[in-house]
This record gives structure tokens, C-alpha cells and sequence, in this order.
């Protein structure tokens, strides 16, 4: 049979299509004969023809994978032999290596115990003093140990003792090469006991990495994926040897003769340290090499005749290139958000001004890119001690003769409007004019750099809030002229997506515009064409927004058309992006009209659960001789489809060295997430019937690979849990209140889990965030299994302490250190907001031991040493504390117990040289002075003398209207504690209130608790009164209770005291007059 075989297999090397089918025909028959695997055999050791052994050794590959098990004892035997018996003997690479392959799906199935020929082999051949040998050996080692690299576990002592004696042996490289891929492969099975081993590696490993660069630079590369393996999941092992490595990857970067994809494995590998151990990175003085090598390479020229990917014409903005560039960038955008901002801004602004005042415009641009990827780390260290000096460098880059240098200027602006609000939308009168230059030029410019322009005008307009109504005209006028002159797509798209975000900034005061958007929306959607998709998606993205801003009144009649939109576009254009965007717009409508989508919640869930279910993007990286087609045989009697050739790897998690997915279905799967917790939570009971598949959906994204996915999985868990209470509450029968429970009972363990074992701070950050959501909404019902809440307030304390994983807990080196990177900070900050939260759901008595034990680490941060980000945090998180303990049982005993704890640090906060931390401390004094009431009244003298001195100098507008509401607070809880006659005077005098409109609540509840107890006090200051309280009356300054409390009281004063309201009524203005007696005649 072996001859016949041999033919067929020669004939299907042959470039001809007939005689290609007609051996594959006939191959299908020989595979049906039980002798196909000695035969195959006979030709793999046989044949002459080397093509020919490969392809025996290939076919005799995939009828092991698939059909192990129907081999016959005797056959598996004499194959272990032949193989070994084939390699020992082959002169020929490319067979080798499918030899190789063979033997590593073989030793999938037959652990290397159970086939001690091929560990003698090994052993034997890795020993060799053939150089040659050697290398063949670890060729066979690294395909074995990478298919199956558990199995070989009681080996890796053996294996780390022969990797040292290879890779000192620098003269062979490619015995390096594989030698470094095993190693790669093993790295994250190891454990403590080869730890040293490991260590002791490293210096070895760098310098065969360097002859291996002069020999094979792809081989290099891909043997540098073992920093990253090493870094992920055995930090430790590199610690010792972070200033050799760094070393390495910075003369690997900085050496331009080498490939870009080299230089980018040495970057990312940076960029990678700096992120899991920034501070050995700071320890060890690392930060000032880095930055001078990552510097030239980020404002380096193109070549001539050559541009940056990015300023390329027909770029859309998105460009994630390959690039040292690009990678030089991210390592500065790494450092942003891992370190602290004074550590890092010292060394990094010297180089970053050279760059600005440099005649080379890339040097320009690299300048303004550093301070764009700045902007998200280092957001409040620029926002409090920079912003106008870098806002300055901006605007004059706009202006800069070299385009590239604008461009990069309007990236920097994007970047800074979409992270240091609310600042920089202070600076609108200097920046709007300038970028509306921009948009009057519309049609001459170049798309690329318009692109650039929008970017930098959507992230400024989206925070400007009523500040964008002097401009709405002109930025309407120009964004509907694009839609309706012109033909380019691109423009429509950018001018659909900048209607967004006017309408984040405008909200109803785009009513006007409402009807010529919509009218062109539809017109968008209802067209099916294919160069229409990336338009059509903006539109969906647009109207979602629109939704939620233009006001329900005016959405509403245009609810159910939309989801009918929507369904049809899903129905009629398979892609994921517009997928994503009907989701967002179906959750956007449940918000506004939970009625409209109800209908079809089975038909819109079904969608969503088949997006998350859904592997499509997901590719698997197969490791496969691509140079023919393989043959395969399905002769299982269970299957009926009849494929003979087949790419080997289909269905097949074997051979798969690695996942990637496609971002459009990422972002799918998160928006489904997100678009369904909402929709649950907007349309309630209606969701019952889904509730439960809904959720064991998203439960299974928990360990997704992406953690935008596995965020977003998280935030959905706890709006099922919150929908499942609203239920409950609306219908609180046993059934409902049990599957509230049994909800619970996954969701928070699952999360406490999460908080101490998840690498990706954003994750966590999520997690905290929708934990502290579902105790919010759920209350003691969240805390009623035993241990819960001590629980909880472990895990945020462990948050406070740094000890999790995601903070680099439990790592080698004690941190004593008060810096620490903005998002590390912010992180803690999402932990400190659960303990205001968890005090107003239980009875104060039963969380005072854990509060005590928390607020050290609270007031820990209001320490002057620390950043104003700190302390504001810190006096915050106090005031909001003492405020929960108000309402809350036998809240008044403990805020009396911990007053004089709190009292020195909101005195100290009062005090402070930043608005926002005298702000929170002034709120915290009138929270704690009525939640104490009168076990507090001693303090009174020292509270009042305080807020005197404060309101003589105080010029920020919001902690005057603080301090307001912290008076009327002291008054209320205790009136004897205030002198009224010096006090109320200077309270009127300070209203109305101009920036904390929630604060009227207080004010005015204060001014009626003041005519119930001391009516003549009232009556003595009438004019003041009537001329604050008609400020307010029937705007949305107030609610609808306040409006209510007010208008009882003056009825009853224009009653009781009829003379003296009607003098003080005819003071005020005709038009506040009318609108008074307009409000007390309405209700």
C-alpha cells in the first residue's frame, strides 16, 4: 500500500487541479483502510522525496489529533517508534519540523511517562556535543513541552539546568531560539521551587537575546515574548534584573538599523515594567534613561518623501500603528497613568519644552503628543498647578506654520477637553473661536486634518453646558449645511457625530434644531448601501444621545419608531458595529419610554444574547505548515458532512497558540452588556421573563480575555440586581424577594472576589462602582447574609492599603510612599465611596466597628503632605459619612462619638489653600453639627468663629453657598448654639445661592423651621426673604418640594402678617412680582 500511497501523495504536489482532485478522491478511499498508519509510516521513513515525507508526516498528524482513540494499541506502538526512528534519521528541516509537530500532538495524548523512548531521546540529542544534534533536539523539545507543557512539570528542574548550559553557548543561535521558546512555554506552570533557577537565567537569556538579534531578527522577536510571559505571570523572577532588562529593550529601541517589530517588543516590554512595577522602575533610577530614549524616538523625521501614518491623508484618526513611534507614546502614556506626576513631571518637562521650542517640526509634535497622553494620567496634577501654561502651548500650536504640528496641537486639545473638565471648558472664549475658524474652512480642507479638528471641537463642546448656548447658532448652522451640501461621506459622518455632542452641552435648548436633525437621521438609517455603514452607525450613536438629552417630551412620540429602526437595520446589515449601535439606542429609548420597547423585548434580547454568546472575531492563532492543503478525514460514523480537505486547526483548541479578537465585536459584546443591565433595570417586571438567561450570559464574560468585556460584564450584574429590587419593592411577594437573594448571593461574592484577585485596575474601579450601586438601591437587603458586610468592608479597606493585586499588593517592595499615580489614587477613591454608602444601610451601632477601623485610612490623606485630589477626597468622604449617619438609627450617638476624631481634620479642611477640600470641610462641619445635634453644641463658639472669618475673605462662590447651608444645618439641630440676630442677616446677605443649587433644600427648610419657632425673626427680615425666594420660585434651581415649602410659607405669612408681606412685595421688581403671585395662585 505504500507505493499507491506514495503516488497520491506526489500527485497532490502536482500544479494541476484534475490530478489534485483525483488523488484526493483516492486518498479518501486509502483512509478507510486500518493499514493507512503503517503505510503512512512506511512513507514518512521511506520516500526520497523530502515534500513527500512531509506531507505522510502531516497527514499522519491529523489522523492523530482526530482519531486517537480508533488507533489500534499496536499501531500507536510501532508510530511512537517510527517517529523517533524518522527524526533520528532526517536530514531535511521542513520535515523535521512536521516531525516534530507530530510528536507534540502524539505527546497530547501519550504524557512523555508513558513514552520514555521519546524523554531518552531528548535527553540524549539536548546533550550532544553535535552542535547540530543539539539544535534538532530543541526544536523537538519546544514543539513537545509547548503542546503539552503540564505534563512535563517533574521535568522543569532538568529542563531550567540544561536551558543555562544552551543559552551560554551563544555561538548557536537557533538552539537559543528554541531553547527560549520552551522556556516561554513553561513559564506560567512553574512554581516556587524553580523561582531561583529561573533568576538565575535572566543574565544568560539577554545576552543570547543579543546574538540572537544579529543572527535572526524575526526569531528575536518572537523570542522576546518571554519578558512578557515572565512579566505576567513570574514578575518576581525579573525584579533582581529590571536595570539589566530595561538596558537591553533601550538599546534594542534606540538601534534604528533594526526592524520596527523588534523595536516595538523592546518598547512594549517598557511599557509593560512600567506598568507592573513602576516603582522598582523609580527605585532603581530608571525613569531618566527611558525618557531620553523614548524622547528622539517619539519626534523623530520620517524619511523623506515619507509622512507619519497619522498624518497621512486619507487617516481617519484611528491609527494604532505598528510604529516605534507609536509605541514611543505609549510607553509616556503608560508612565501617565502608573506613576506619580511629581516624580515623573520633573524629569519629563525639561525634555518636553526643548521639544516645543525646537525649529524641527516633529520635534514640535512630539512635545504636544507627550502632553496629550498625559492629559488621562496626570489629569488633577495639570488641572491644579498647569492648565493655562499648557493651554497656552496649545493655542499657539494651532496657529504653528507646519500642518503636522497643528495636528498634533487639535489631538493635544481633544485630549485635554476630554480629561481635565471641568477647567479647561473655562477657557471657552479663548479656544471656541479658534476651532470654529477651523470649521468655517470646512470644505477646502483636507479630510485628514478636518478629522483632527472635529476631534478637538467634540470633546470641548461635550462639557460646556449652558456655556455652549452664544455659540449653538453658528455650530448649528454649520453642522446642518454639512449634512444636506455636501457629498462627502466622511464630512456628514463628522458633522452627524458633532450633533452628539452639542446636544451632551445643549440639551433641550436643541429643540429648535430637533426636527432638520431627525429628518436627516432617518434619511441615514432608512439607506441600506454599503459605503453608507459607517454614517449609519454615527446616526444610531447620535439619536442614542439625543434620547437621553432633548427631553422626553420631545422624544417620546419618535420612541417606538426608533426601535422599529433599529430591529429592521439588525435584520437587513449583519455587522457588529451597527449592532452595537442599536443596542445603545434601544437602551438609550428604554430610559425615556420603557413602554415602546416592551413589545419587543423578545425579539431585541434574543439579539443581544446571541452578540455575547457569539465567537465571531475570535481568531485562534494556529501553528500549521500552511504550504499545502491538508487532508482531513471525517469517517466518524456521527458525522454526516462529508469535507475531505479541510484547513487542519478548524474547531480546534489543540493547536492554538493564542486568541485575538477583533475590537468591533469587543466593543459589541460590551455594548450588548451595558445596553441590556439597562433595559432590565428601565423596564422592570416586563424583563422578568429574561432576567434569568440574561444574566447566566453575562455571568459567563466574567473571565472574558478583554476587561472592557469583562467591566462591562460586572456593571450589568448590578443593574440585574437592582432591577430584581425595584421588583421586589413594586411587587414585594416571596417569589420576588427570593430571586432578589439568590441574585445576590452570586453577584457579591463574585465581586468581592474580583476586587482582590483582578489585575486591570478598570476593572475593579467598575467593580467598586456597581457594588456601591446595588448597596445603594438594595440597602440592608445587600447586608443581610451573615458576614456580608464585614466582608465588604474588608475588601475596601484592603483597596485603602494598596493590597490587591491590581495595586501591585503583597509586592516585594514595602510602600511608605504618600505619591502614588492619579488612577491608583482614583481607585482607592471608588473604595472610599462604599463607606458613606454602607453607613446609610445598616443601623449606625452595627457598622461602627468597621467605620473605625476604615476612617484612619480616610483621614490618613487630608494630611497637607498629601495632593489636593487627597484631601479633597479625604474631607469628602467624612462630610458625606456624617451626612449618611443623619438618617440613619441611632446615627446621632455615633457621629457624637466620633466628633472629636473628625473635628480637627474638617477645622484643618477649612482652612486649606484649595476651594474644593474648604468646600467639602465647611459641608462636613453643618453634616456633623446635624447629625450630632446638641452633643456637639459645645463646639458651636469655635464652629461659628471659624465660618465668620471664613465668609469675610471667601471668594469662591460655592463654598460661600456652603457655608450658607452649613449655618441653616447648625440652626436647625441646634437653635440655641446660633446667635440668630448677627447670624441670619449675614446668611441673607449671601443669597441667593449662585453655584450649589442643591443646597436651597437646606436654605429654605431653615427659613420655614425658623417662622414655625420664631415667626417675629421671620417678619423683621421680610424683604430679604421675598427678594431670595422669588430668585428661585418656579426655576429648576429648586425642587419640587422646595417649591412647595416655600409657597405654604409665604401664603401663610401673606395671611398672618398681611401689612408688613404686602409692604416688602411692593419693593420687589413688577416682573419677580408677578411670577410670585402666579406661584402661590398655581398650586
Amino acid at each position: 500500500m505504500s507505493e499507491e500511497l506514495e503516488n497520491i501523495l506526489f500527485q497532490l504536489t502536482q500544479p494541476d487541479n484534475a490530478a489534485i482532485q483525483k488523488a484526493t478522491a483516492q486518498l479518501k478511499q486509502a483512509f478507510k483502510d486500518p493499514a493507512i498508519i503503517p503505510a503512512l509510516c512506511a512513507v514518512m521513513t521511506g520516500s526520497q522525496n523530502p515534500q513527500i515525507r512531509q506531507s505522510a508526516a502531516v497527514m499522519l498528524r491529523m489522523r492523530v489529533k482526530k482519531h486517537w482513540k480508533k488507533i489500534s494499541p499496536e499501531h500507536r506502538e510501532s508510530l511512537k517508534a517510527v517517529v523517533l526512528q524518522a527524526f533520528h534519521q532526517e536530514t531535511e528541516h521542513v520535515v523535521r519540523h512536521s516531525l516534530s509537530q507530530l510528536s507534540a500532538v502524539m505527546v497530547k495524548h501519550e504524557t512523555p511517562d508513558r513514552w520514555p523512548a521519546l524523554l531518552t531521546l531528548l535527553n540524549e540529542s539536548t546533550k550532544s556535543n553535535n552542535p547540530q544534534d543539539r539544535q534538532v533536539g530543541l526544536l523537538l523539545l519546544s514543539k513537545v513541552v509547548d503542546s503539552n507543557p503540564e505534563a512535563f512539570k517533574p521535568h522543569y528542574k532538568q529542563l531550567l539546568q540544561l536551558f543555562g548550559n544552551v543559552l551560554q553557548d551563544v555561538t548557536n543561535t537557533t538552539a537559543s531560539y528554541y531553547c527560549i521558546l520552551t522556556l516561554t512555554a513553561i513559564t506560567s506552570y512553574t512554581g516556587t521551587e524553580e523561582m531561583n533557577l529561573m533568576r538565575s537565567l535572566i543574565p544568560r537569556l539577554i545576552i543570547a537575546l543579543k546574538h540572537l538579534i544579529q543572527a535572526d531578527q524575526n526569531q528575536a522577536a518572537e523570542a522576546m515574548e518571554v519578558f512578557d510571559e515572565l512579566l505576567e505571570s513570574e514578575v518576581s523572577v525579573l525584579v533582581p534584573h529590571i536595570a539589566e532588562l530595561v538596558r537591553f529593550c533601550l538599546e534594542v529601541s534606540s538601534d534604528v538599523s533594526l526592524s520596527d517589530s523588534l523595536r516595538v517588543k523592546a518598547l512594549s516590554c517598557i511599557a509593560l515594567l512600567i506598568r507592573l512595577k513602576s516603582k522598582a522602575v523609580l527605585k532603581q533610577n530608571l525613569l531618566a534613561p527611558i525618557l531620553q530614549v523614548v524622547f528622539p524616538i517619539m519626534s523623530a523625521t520620517p524619511p523623506p518623501g515619507e509622512e507619519d501614518p497619522e498624518d497621512e491623508e486619507n487617516s481617519d484618526g484611528n491609527n494604532d500603528s505598528e510604529s516605534p513611534k507609536h509605541f514611543a507614546t505609549q510607553v509616556i502614556d503608560t508612565m501617565a497613568l502608573h506613576m506619580p506626576p511629581e516624580k515623573l513631571f520633573k524629569q519629563l518637562m525639561p525634555l518636553t519644552q526643548a521639544c516645543l521650542a525646537s525649529e524641527n517640526p516633529y520635534e514640535r509634535k512630539g512635545g504636544l503628543l507627550c502632553l496629550a497622553v498625559l492629559a488621562e494620567g496626570c489629569a488633577d496634577h495639570i488641572r491644579t498647578k498647569m492648565l493655562s501654561s499648557v493651554l497656552q502651548t496649545v493655542c499657539r500650536s494651532l496657529s504653528d506654520s507646519n500642518q503636522v504640528v497643528r495636528s498634533a496641537g487639535l489631538f493635544a486639545l481633544g485630549q485635554f477637553s476630554e480629561h481635565l473638565q471641568p477647567d479647561v471648558s473655562k477657557y471657552h472664549t479663548e479656544l471656541m473661536p479658534l476651532l470654529l475658524g477651523y470649521m468655517s474652512s470646512l470644505n477646502e480642507a483636507k479630510i485628514g486634518h478636518v478629522t483632527k479638528a472635529f476631534y478637538a471641537l467634540e470633546n470641548f463642546l461635550e462639557n460646556l453646558d449652558d456655556d455652549i448656548e452664544s455659540y449653538l447658532p453658528t455650530l448649528m448652522e454649520t453642522m446642518l449645511s454639512a449634512l444636506h451640501n455636501t457629498d462627502n461621506l466622511k464630512l456628514k459622518e463628522l458633522a452627524v457625530s458633532a450633533i452628539g455632542a452639542i446636544a451632551n452641552a445643549a440639551k433641550e435648548m436643541l429643540v429648535p434644531y430637533f426636527p432638520p436633525i431627525i429628518e436627516s437621521l432617518k434619511g441615514f438609517l432608512t439607506d441600506i448601501q454599503e459605503e453608507m455603514r459607517s454614517l449609519q452607525t454615527q446616526a444610531l450613536d447620535t439619536l442614542s444621545v439625543l434620547a437621553r438629552t432633548i427631553g422626553k417630551d420631545v422624544f417620546s412620540p419618535l420612541a417606538a419608531e426608533c426601535v422599529q429602526l433599529g430591529l429592521k437595520l439588525t435584520d437587513a446589515v449583519d455587522d457588529p458595529d451597527l449592532r452595537r449601535c442599536t443596542y445603545s439606542l434601544f437602551s438609550a429609548v428604554s430610559t425615556v419610554s420603557p413602554e415602546s420597547l416592551i413589545p419587543h423585548l423578545t425579539a431585541i434580547t434574543t439579539l443581544m444574547l446571541m452578540s455575547l454568546k457569539s465567537t465571531e472575531g475570535v481568531t485562534a492563532h494556529v501553528e500549521e505548515d500552511k504550504q499545502f492543503v491538508l487532508l482531513d478525514d471525517d469517517d466518524d460514523d456521527d458525522e454526516e458532512e462529508d469535507s475531505v480537505l479541510e484547513e487542519d486547526g478548524e474547531n480546534e483548541v489543540d493547536n492554538v497558540a493564542g486568541f485575538s479578537v477583533e475590537n468591533a465585536y469587543i466593543d459589541e459584546k460590551e455594548d450588548a452588556c451595558d445596553a441590556l443591565g439597562e433595559i432590565a433595570f428601565s423596564t422592570g417586571a416586563a424583563f422578568q421573563p429574561f432576567l434569568e438567561s440574561s444574566f447566566e450570559q453575562v455571568y459567563e464574560l466574567r473571565d472574558f480575555p478583554h476587561e472592557d468585556v469583562r467591566k462591562a460584564a460586572f456593571g450589568a450584574m448590578g443593574q440585574f440586581c437592582r432591577a430584581q429590587h425595584k421588583v421586589w419593592q413594586e411587587n414585594p411577594t416571596e417569589a420576588n424577594h427570593k430571586a432578589l437573594h439568590k441574585l445576590l448571593e452570586v453577584v457579591l461574592p463574585c465581586f468581592l472576589q474580583v476586587v482582590k484577585q483582578e489585575h486591570e485596575r478598570q476593572v475593579v474601579m467598575g467593580v467598586l462602582e456597581a457594588m456601591n450601586a446595588i448597596i445603594k438601591s438594595c440597602q440592608g437587603e445587600a447586608l443581610h447574609t451573615p458576614g456580608r458586610l464585614e466582608e465588604i468592608s474588608h475588601a475596601i479597606r484592603d483597596v485603602l492599603k494598596k493590597k490587591t493585586v491590581c495595586q501591585d499588593g503583597g509586592g516585594d517592595e514595602a510602600d511608605d510612599d504618600e505619591q502614588q499615580a492619579e488612577y491608583d489614587a482614583m481607585l482607592q477613591e471608588f473604595a472610599g465611596e462604599g463607606i458613606p454608602i454602607l453607613a446609610s444601610a445598616v443601623p449606625a451601632e452595627t457598622f461602627y466597628t468597621h467605620l473605625n477601623d476604615l476612617l484612619p485610612f480616610i483621614m490618613n490623606k487630608a494630611k497637607p503632605s498629601c495632593t489636593v485630589a487627597d484631601r479633597s477626597f479625604s474631607v469628602g468622604t467624612l462630610a458625606e459619612t456624617l451626612h449618611s449617619l443623619v438618617s440613619v438609627a441611632g446615627g446621632r450617638a455615633v457621629a457624637g462619638r466620633l466628633s472629636n476624631r473628625l473635628l480637627p481634620v474638617l477645622v484643618a479642611g477649612v482652612k486649606d489653600s484649595d476651594a474644593e477640600v474648604r468646600n467639602n470641610s465647611v459641608y462636613g462641619l453643618g453634616v456633623l453639627a446635624q447629625a450630632a445635634g446638641p452633643i456637639v453644641s459645645t463646639d458651636y463658639p469655635m464652629m461659628l468663629s471659624l465660618f465668620s472669618n471664613l465668609l469675610s475673605k471667601e471668594s469662591d462662590r460655592r463654598v460661600i453657598d456652603n457655608l450658607c447651608a452649613a449655618l441653616c444645618r447648625m440652626i436647625m439641630s441646634h437653635t440655641e448654639g446660633v446667635p440668630l440676630e448677627q447670624v441670619l442677616p449675614a446668611l441673607l446677605d449671601r443669597l441667593p445661592l449662585q453655584e450649589d443649587m442643591e443646597e436651597n433644600k437646606t436654605i429654605y427648610s431653615c427659613l420655614a423651621f425658623l417662622y414655625s419657632h420664631n415667626p417675629a425673626l421671620i417678619i423683621t427680615h421680610m424683604k430679604p426673604i421675598l427678594s431670595a425666594v422669588t430668585h428661585v420660585l418656579g426655576t429648576k434651581d429648586i425642587d419640587a418640594d422646595t417649591q412647595k415649602t416655600l409657597v405654604v410659607l409665604l401664603r401663610d405669612i401673606g395671611q398672618q402678617y398681611p401689612q408688613e408681606f404686602e409692604s416688602a412685595v411692593m419693593l420687589l421688581p413688577v416682573e419677580r412680582r408677578t411670577k410670585m403671585s402666579a406661584a402661590v395662585a398655581q398650586s
